[in-house]
């Protein structure tokens, strides 16, 4: 069956494009036109990844990626924004976001990081039933099979891309990453050394498993370098 995706954006050229160029790479595609249309279509049709505009009338894209994040709803998103401001890539993978691109794109660009999202997913969803061992490293417990991870016997909520990453810093414990690394592997794709990205899943990591963000004991900044997961110094 093929991937579906929805696009929701209140500018038609841009819609018109953006399936043209998604269903031509061989995805089903559904639109809307503005922000309450979009998030009703996620909840009625599923679709296994967003493209969400910043910009749209009633309901902006922050705001619906905030109230799918807090209904529990991990689709994929890849936000659209016309402004070149840092503040608002951040904000919106603060949100829970797992992508961005600025817009003018070429529709190639977008087309691309769709495929790289969707390739991670369906590689986490094979290989999970082969991992079924958990990771345990201090309070903190990751099951691959099952797509979650504790910490001190309390579910964690995470994003598809965060979950990646935790697992990925799990699986290299007490390994120097850098951050181009962590890129490669856990985004799958080239991101023109856009390094922010990671250190933004990094600090959303921290705020659910260390009790002090400040003074990390299991995500380990290695200064000019990257990360490191390590365990509690008590484990």
């Amino acid at each position: 069956m093929m991937n579906k995706v929805l696009v929701v954006d209140d500018e038609p050229s841009i819609v018109t494009l953006l399936k043209f160029n998604l269903e031509q790479a061989g995805y089903s595609v559904i639109t809307a036109s503005n922000g309450a249309e979009g998030f009703e279509l996620v909840l009625s049709e599923n679709p296994e990844l967003i493209i969400l505009d910043l910009m749209l009338p009633g309901m902006d894209g922050m705001e619906i990626c905030k109230r799918l994040r807090q209904e529990k709803i991990k689709t994929p998103i890849l936000m659209l924004t016309a402004k070149s401001d840092e503040f608002d890539k951040i904000l919106g993978l603060e949100l829970g976001a797992d992508d961005y691109l600025t817009k003018p794109f070429s529709p190639r660009e977008v087309v691309a990081r769709v495929k790289a999202i969707l390739r991670r997913i369906t590689t986490f969803e094979e290989t999970g039933n082969k991992e079924n061992s958990t990771i345990t490293i201090g309070y903190l417990k990751v099951y691959p099979d099952q797509f979650e991870a504790y910490f001190k016997n309390e579910k964690l909520e995470l994003t598809p891309k965060e979950f990646e990453l935790l697992l990925f810093l799990s699986n290299h414990r007490g390994k120097v990453l850098s951050r181009d690394q962590l890129l490669d592997s856990v985004w799958n794709y080239d991101y023109a050394g856009d390094t922010r990205i990671v250190d933004v899943h990094i600090s959303h990591l921290r705020e659910k498993i260390e009790e002090d963000t400040k003074q990390p004991m299991y995500i380990k900044t290695i200064r000019g370098f990257g990360y490191k997961m390590e365990g509690p110094r008590n484990e």
